[in-house]
């Protein structure tokens, strides 16, 4: 293979795990890293991309790589998601461009499930706010809400889905499944009862979202959605934050509609002027859901391999288009 050049930037890309670096690097790969230290936006993208020019493959987070930003690269073969969503990414474009795109399905299932769980718990005790009031010196007694015993409602029931389900099962819970697609695992394996959308907000405790953004899913939770879920509930989503109107979101909580409201992830990211940054009863975190060592390797090793199977004129294993 001869020398290839890769644009890294995934500010997270083999920051955990030194062999994702180690692997391209060895495979001949010159690497150039995201001068920023953030997520970037079109036009820098495609100033920081010619700087290095000519860029052969791009790792890529959370970064818009549209079709403006491809048609600047004209040696591109391969664009390499560190992680599984690929919304960001002008898929169109890249395939009429011939260009290969892949991502790491798997990587984050139990790294998000788990954070999944966190969101949950920290809400149903109102953990954040009682932390809080504990270093100011006081002494309050947050009263919350149980969740063993009680009904969690999965929208999407993929892998992570799944993952969050497995969880579901050690609290002894009633597992409610939406999805266009019935998985017979979660069905045999785990119990799941598969109902209608509005089924599921009528009767969960806990509604979880774990669906791609696409022009199906996006706002799938509303106003009126909202207005179906119990007054105790609890929703969660560490999918993407376009599946929820936040608008409404930020209605129902503030006029305690539903309970609280976990979000790992949100329309604008960070969500700088959210109104939803003034309540209490929604427990908020960067998008953190794939970060754990141990999903940053599998992330980081994916992307890499996938890279170098390209260049060495290979199909990767985890092609997407």
């Amino acid at each position: 293979m001869s020398s290839k050049r890769v644009f890294v930037t995934a500010l997270s890309f083999s920051k955990y795990s030194k062999e994702p670096k180690e692997y391209l690097e060895k495979h001949g790969v010159e690497i150039f890293w995201n001068p920023l230290g953030r997520p970037m936006k079109e036009e820098e993208l495609i100033i920081e991309l010619l700087k290095v020019s000519p860029i052969h493959g791009i790792i890529v987070g959370t970064d818009p790589i549209t079709r403006k930003v491809i048609e600047s690269l004209p040696d591109l073969k391969v664009i390499a998601k560190h992680g599984v969503g690929v919304d960001n990414i002008d898929l169109k474009a890249a395939k009429e461009r011939g260009i290969i795109v892949t991502n790491a399905p798997g990587s984050n299932n139990e790294a998000v499930a788990d954070l999944t769980w966190a969101l949950i718990l920290a809400a149903a005790r109102q953990v954040p706010k009682a932390d809080q009031t504990t270093r100011q010196g006081r002494w309050d007694r947050f009263v919350g809400y149980e969740i063993y015993g009680k009904t969690i409602g999965i929208i999407g029931t993929g892998q992570i889905g799944l993952a969050v389900a497995r969880r579901a099962k050690g609290f002894g819970m009633r597992i409610l499944g939406y999805d266009l697609v019935q998985n017979e695992i979660a069905i045999k394996e785990l119990g799941v009862i598969y109902v209608s959308l509005e089924e599921l907000l009528k009767e969960s405790d806990v509604v979880t979202v774990h669906v791609p953004l696409n022009e199906k899913t996006q706002h799938m939770i509303g106003k009126k959605e909202l207005e179906l879920m119990k007054k105790t509930a609890i929703l969660v989503n560490t999918s993407r934050g376009e599946v929820i109107d936040e608008e409404a979101l930020y209605e129902a909580l503030k006029n305690n509609r539903i309970f609280a409201a976990g979000l790992d992830v949100f329309s604008q990211e960070p969500p700088v002027n959210s109104p939803l940054l003034k309540l209490e009863n929604v427990v908020l975190t960067p998008h953190i859901g794939a970060y754990t060592v141990e999903a940053n390797y599998r992330m980081g090793m994916a992307a890499a391999k996938s890279i170098v199977q390209v260049f060495n004129g290979e199909v990767p294993e985890n092609m997407v288009v």
